[in-house]
């Protein structure tokens, strides 16, 4: 538990700071797989490969995963009937025979409707959702963090000696 909300705490800190735009952006959009995709498979692993490979923002990826994971169960109809057109069209079916035969491709559970059409519609989704949280995070560092920074609250609660203290603890051990 401790682990989970430190990361949001740093997902929280980097959001408000001046670096890491697009760890934050990649997070939150490979999120929008983890979401899609099954708790337990082969998709889950890979993502999470990817995220731990590239240096990827953890906290903003379980938190988008969070939030996507409603979303995904709210898109279960729509994803069974694209992902049975799909796995019914006839020109792809030795395709699919030879995945299932392959020794590992068959744990991604590709031959599951609802499973075929989440993971299209979230790879299809992730460059659009790349940008527009880049976009997102971007604009909310230009208005509400400068609002923020800007205020007397702000201006005084710096000038503390708490605030002080955190900034040495911070240097000290991140």
């Amino acid at each position: 538990m401790t682990a989970l909300l430190k990361q949001i705490f740093n997902f929280l800190k980097l959001l408000n700071s001046d670096t890491g735009t697009n760890q934050l952006a990649w997070g939150l959009s490979l999120g929008l797989i983890l979401g899609f995709a099954p708790f337990i498979s082969i998709q889950t692993l890979l993502v999470f490969a990817l995220i731990f490979v590239f240096r990827v923002q953890l906290g903003a990826a379980f938190l988008s995963a969070f939030f996507f994971k409603f979303v995904a169960f709210l898109f279960d109809q729509p994803a069974h009937f694209l992902g049975k057109a799909v796995l019914e069209n006839e020109s792809l079916r030795p395709l699919f025979v030879s995945m299932y035969n392959m020794p590992f491709v068959p744990m991604t559970r590709f031959n599951n409707s609802i499973v075929m059409g989440s993971m299209i519609v979230s790879v299809l989704l992730l460059p659009f959702a790349f940008f527009g949280f880049k976009f997102a995070i971007l604009k909310y560092r230009a208005t509400v963090v400068a609002r923020f920074k800007g205020t007397k609250f702000w201006k005084a609660f710096t000038a503390t000696k708490l605030y002080n203290w955190y900034c040495t603890y911070d240097n000290l051990y991140g």
